[in-house]
């Protein structure tokens, strides 16, 4: 077996972006302080598994991957097995007596530290050595990784952090208890970083942050940032994610607008279409205000691309409110919708709710299947709609099919085309000819078309 002779650290993430991320931050940790970065668990010396906290299926899930990397820890005691992110900072030191193989857990305000406590726990292992197990899982309103690089996993797009943990307090939510309150970067600090990427050859990045829009730092509010990172030269697309609905104000829609670099999609997550929910949700919108702020968008950004998130089955959901929700689907038409159960996540609002209030599971799982079906319906009917269109595309990888590439429109549909590795990076022109799903099929064109495609609008919302 070859063997380089620096430590090799692997890192596996699951959950949102900014677990993506976060995931690349400590690579760039493990990096800078000598260790080689796996590709896969077999050979590293330090397995570290960053999760999320957001379903309670996603961490049952999580909790078995973990089980299965100690296969490697067996077979090779040394090895360090690490469990970092939401689900580390949920369950804590409870996590180390659940799974009594892992050595490490490691909360979103410890990545700094995170080097050190995988050198003390590997420099405890030998003959007469006790074992060392370290827990790093305090919140801290200072921590927003100012001076520390990501390993970005890709050379043409780049996550950008502007802002960790969440104000909002949404009665279904953990984020807020597992991530702290909101903490905004330096926007100078913000800027610089694109600008370093852009002369590295990224030309498209993505500001991330819980609740992006609601950024502020000084005087410095999320137009003002979103339009100088528009403006930074090499750049030549900005997308970002996700916003809150309370925050998607006049000024912000006036920049996506007069922008060329700001994509035309926006994720915006509105949960449910039913007021009364929204209210036991906390979310501080209502249906009216939502759908108002959609009309704006698509009247300033003609053609932009809505998803969203939806949760059925919320404690006290009745039939109506739910019926209200399928309404909402139907009238604004998401280009897609992330569909889920609701999950109790423990020490949230939400759980001390009445038992007698929760719905039944088979009930919830009917509700979800109905929703999905609604979304796929109206997904499909936009995709042939856009069948014929040409587009923009940002060539990020290979496809999975011999002499096709993959790539994303500004309007953040995923495409493949013909096409090979020397067009990764590059921006080609393409002819949609069909869908696969969430996929479109395209033909290639031989020369530039307009950088802005106008669309015909969207129909007007339907009064159901």
């Amino acid at each position: 077996m070859n063997r380089t002779a620096n430590p090799r650290a692997y890192v596996e993430t699951y959950g949102c972006q900014m677990n993506i991320a976060d995931g690349e931050l400590m690579e760039g940790i493990l990096g800078r302080a000598g260790y080689d970065i796996a590709e896969s668990p077999e050979h590293a010396d330090v397995i570290l598994v960053n999760t999320c906290a957001i379903r309670e299926h996603a961490e049952r899930r999580v909790l078995g991957r973990v089980g299965q990397l100690n296969y490697f820890k067996r077979m090779r005691p040394e090895v360090v097995l690490g469990v970092t992110g939401c689900m580390a900072q949920r369950m804590q030191d409870a996590l180390l007596e659940k799974a009594p193989y892992v050595d490490l857990i490691v909360g979103p305000d410890g990545y700094r530290g995170l080097a050190t406590a995988v050198d003390e726990i590997r420099a405890s292992r030998g003959p007469g050595k006790a074992r060392r197990r370290l827990s790093m899982v305090e919140l801290r309103i200072d921590e927003d990784y100012r001076g520390l690089e990501q390993r970005r996993e890709s050379a043409v797009t780049a996550w950008v952090p502007i802002q960790r943990g969440c104000d909002h307090r949404c009665t279904f939510c953990i984020v807020p208890y597992v991530r702290g309150p909101e903490k905004n970067r330096d926007p100078i600090a913000v800027l610089d970083e694109v600008h370093d990427l852009a002369a590295g050859g990224v030309t498209e990045v993505t500001l991330l942050g819980q609740t992006v829009n609601s950024y502020a730092h000084g005087d410095w509010e999320f137009p003002r940032l979103l339009r100088s990172v528009s403006r930074i030269p090499g750049i030549q697309r900005v997308r970002f994610t996700s916003p809150h609905p309370n925050d998607v104000t006049p000024e912000l829609i006036e920049v996506m607008a007069a922008e060329d670099g700001i994509c035309e999609q926006i994720h915006l997550p509105v949960q449910s279409g039913s007021n009364r929910v929204l209210r036991r949700m906390l979310r501080r919108h209502t249906v009216e205000e939502y759908l108002l702020t959609v009309r704006r968008l698509r009247d300033r950004v003609p053609g932009i691309a809505i998803s969203t998130d939806i949760i059925v089955a919320f404690p006290g959901e009745t039939d109506e409110d739910f019926e209200e929700t399928l309404r909402l689907v139907r009238r604004v038409q998401f280009d897609e919708a992330f569909t889920y159960r609701y999950s109790p996540r423990a020490g949230t609002p939400a759980t001390r709710l009445p038992r007698h209030q929760f719905v039944p599971d088979e009930v919830a799982q009917e509700r979800l299947e109905r929703l999905i079906a609604e979304t796929r319906t109206i997904q499909a009917v936009i995709n042939e709609r856009d069948v014929g269109r040409v587009e923009e595309l940002l060539v990020e990888k290979m496809g999975r099919d011999e002499g096709m590439v993959m790539g994303r429109t500004r309007r953040n549909k995923v495409v493949v085309a013909p096409g090979d590795e020397s067009d990764i990076g590059r921006y080609i022109y393409v002819r949609l000819t069909h869908s696969t799903g969430a996929t479109f099929v395209a033909g290639r064109l031989p020369k530039a078309a307009p950088r802005r495609v106008q669309w015909p609008p969207l129909p007007e919302l339907a009064e159901l």
